[in-house]
């Protein structure tokens, strides 16, 4: 059997329609937004969260669209039936193969994923990406965010655009379980996971084996194989510190003393550099101190958050972390979503949860459990957005069961609101 009979599975051809799971419309209409150029299009985020489906899915579109089946190609080398393709040759040698076999007549679409599996993958790319003779239009997928570090960085400079894919929202939550958007749904939301499979998972403790399984992978796969780490069980141990003290300000340093209190020898700059391939590989994100008068980013301290809440919840609950700390890493992760850039806001000495700024739109978010019946967490949620006297939009965001009224300009609402 030949390589093209092989991956017909995976590909439109011949009336065949792989697996597209849920519509993931969010993405899909940002990515329709960017097609009809020779930009490259770009998925990144963690393994599992949802990349191949969204890829198959914007096919599947060009496809509803009038695109003949012959003219898309898929590839993804996490398949067995793509093992020959390890080298950008390999690809090229797939390409040629592909055109001999289908006979594609005018622009051809490649979707390339995880494409990092693939050795000197940025020559191919550059090069059918800019072909003027032969239009393409290309979408590759990577669960590293060096993917556009180095070479194909400086070879595509300006020439793509990258979208980062996170677990389900809690607007795709209730769409995909038909379910109403509460404040009853939402306290299940954040008890669970986000990431697709988990949907089709039945017990906790398959969904905890499956959540420890992509944990394991991705810090073996996407970590300790690319950076050569020397000690996985420190990579693993930092992983699990993190999850457990999300939302809340840290440095390396305190880390490094919380090793050594424990009788574990590390350093700073050990730590340090685990710590950055954590966020490469999308495990955890880093929101830094933002300095709301003087408008800079403040060195030192920082916060981070799980990429999903499944890991808390499945891996390492019992710890000293609550539901308002899940609540603090939802409201970040939909912020993200949202396309916004995130900073822990500093206000004299006041902290403002995350200052959040997209172009030249800014957004102040405090985050809170529940205000009602306590006065003094009502007053202490509200002092910070009420000392910020520019006109930005300033929100609380909580769980209460009534919402308040708006304070001076600092508005209240329920979390799910931002997902909608």
């Amino acid at each position: 059997m030949n390589m093209i009979d092989r991956i017909c599975k995976y590909n439109f051809w011949n009336g065949n329609v792989p697996e597209l799971g849920f519509l993931r419309k969010e993405y899909i209409n940002k990515i329709n937004a960017s097609t009809g150029n020779n930009l490259v299009k770009v998925l990144v985020g963690q393994r599992r969260a949802g990349k191949s489906f969204v890829l198959r899915q914007v096919a599947k579109q060009l496809l509803d669209s009038g695109v003949p089946a012959q003219n898309i190609l898929y590839v993804n080398t996490e398949y067995l039936e793509y093992g020959d393709v390890k080298t950008a040759d390999d690809l090229q040698t797939l390409y040629y193969e592909y055109k001999k076999v289908l006979q594609p007549k005018g622009k051809i679409y490649l979707f390339l994923d995880e494409i990092q599996q693939i050795k000197e993958w940025e020559r191919f790319v550059n090069s059918h990406s800019q072909d003027f003779v032969e239009p393409q239009e290309i979408f590759i997928s990577g669960s590293n965010s060096d993917l556009l570090s180095g070479e194909l960085a400086s070879l595509l400079s300006g020439r793509y655009v990258e979208f980062e894919i996170l677990p389900y929202s809690f607007g795709e939550y209730v769409e995909k379980e038909k379910l109403e958007p509460n404040r009853e749904n939402f306290l299940k939301f954040i008890q669970m996971g986000m990431l697709p499979e988990l949907f089709h998972l039945q017990t906790e403790e398959i969904r905890s084996h499956y959540v420890s399984a992509i944990k394991d992978t991705v810090m073996l796969r996407d970590i300790v194989h690319r950076y050569n780490v020397k000690d996985s069980l420190l990579l693993d141990e930092l992983f699990r510190y993190i999850v457990n003290n999300a939302g809340r300000m840290f440095s390396v340093s305190n880390i490094v003393n919380y090793f050594k209190s424990q009788g574990r020898k590390t350093n700073y700059e050990t730590l340090s550099s685990y710590i950055s391939y954590l966020c490469k590989a999308f495990l955890v994100h880093r929101a830094e101190r933002y300095s709301i008068a003087g408008k800079e980013l403040l060195s030192g301290n920082c916060k981070y958050y799980s990429n999903d809440l499944a890991y808390y919840n499945y891996l390492y609950r019992g710890f000293s972390y609550g539901l308002g700390n899940l609540l603090e890493n939802v409201v970040y992760l939909e912020l993200r979503r949202k396309g916004w850039q995130i900073y822990v806001g500093v206000q004299g000495q006041l902290e403002v949860d995350f200052v959040a700024i997209r172009g030249d739109q800014k957004l102040y978010v405090q985050v809170c459990w529940q205000m009602a019946g306590d006065e003094q967490t009502a007053q202490r949620e509200y002092a910070p957005l009420l000392n910020i006297k520019d006109q930005y939009r300033k929100v609380i965001v909580s769980l209460d069961e009534v919402r308040f009224p708006n304070n001076n300009g600092v508005e209240h609402i329920f979390p799910w609101e931002l997902s909608l």
